[in-house]
């Protein structure tokens, strides 16, 4: 699976995307083709709340539920048009100078995996080690697997930033100037990471 820009999943997301969908059938008796029938005929119009009708009139769960909601809607942004949600996401200029910043420190990583969310990027090898996302007043929040007290501007994570909990510690970034060789160094630290 390969997006505009190169590998978009990991080895193991691409099994746990196989293994759901696989799982559809062997669970609920209806391929995928036959949930995407199903959520075309959804009255709401947002992706959150054609996941809770899903879960709620169908019993899918959430992972589930995006599946068949990206089966049945192809012509949305999804993970396979990575170029289409960076742009979408870091469109304002200094979020967008931050986010090339920290995707410099990355760039020359072996076997790096860039993966494109609607709310947020993410830098994986085997498992994701880092995302980032913009904040408003353009700043942004870059995620790391490492502790927060690897360095003294880390925070620890909370929880509410949408991506993996690999990711123990949060770091607010306000310049581009800001990620400096410590942060490159705290990058390498959590691409490392088991």
């Amino acid at each position: 699976m390969t997006g505009k820009t190169g590998e978009v999943l990991t080895e193991q997301q691409k099994k746990w995307f196989a293994s759901v969908q696989a799982g559809l059938m062997r669970d609920t008796g209806k391929s995928l083709e036959e949930w995407a029938a199903i959520a075309r005929t959804c009255p709401e119009t947002t992706t959150r709340k054609q996941i809770d009708w899903l879960r709620d009139n169908h019993g899918l769960g959430v992972n589930r539920g995006a599946i068949v909601l990206n089966a049945a809607f192809p012509d949305r942004m999804n993970w396979y048009e990575a170029d289409e949600l960076k742009a979408a996401l870091w469109k304002d200029a200094a979020s967008r100078a931050i986010f090339e910043a920290v995707e410099s420190k990355v760039a020359d990583f072996e076997g790096l995996v860039t993966g494109q969310r609607k709310t947020f990027s993410a830098w994986s090898r085997k498992a994701q080690f880092a995302a980032m996302k913009p904040t408003r007043g353009g700043g942004a929040i870059l995620g790391l697997a490492v502790p927060p007290d690897a360095d003294p501007r880390l925070e620890p994570a909370t929880g509410k930033d949408g991506w993996s909990d690999r990711l123990k510690s949060r770091l607010p970034l306000a310049y581009a100037a800001e990620v400096d060789e410590v942060i490159g160094a705290l990058l390498k630290q959590a691409f490392a990471a088991p």
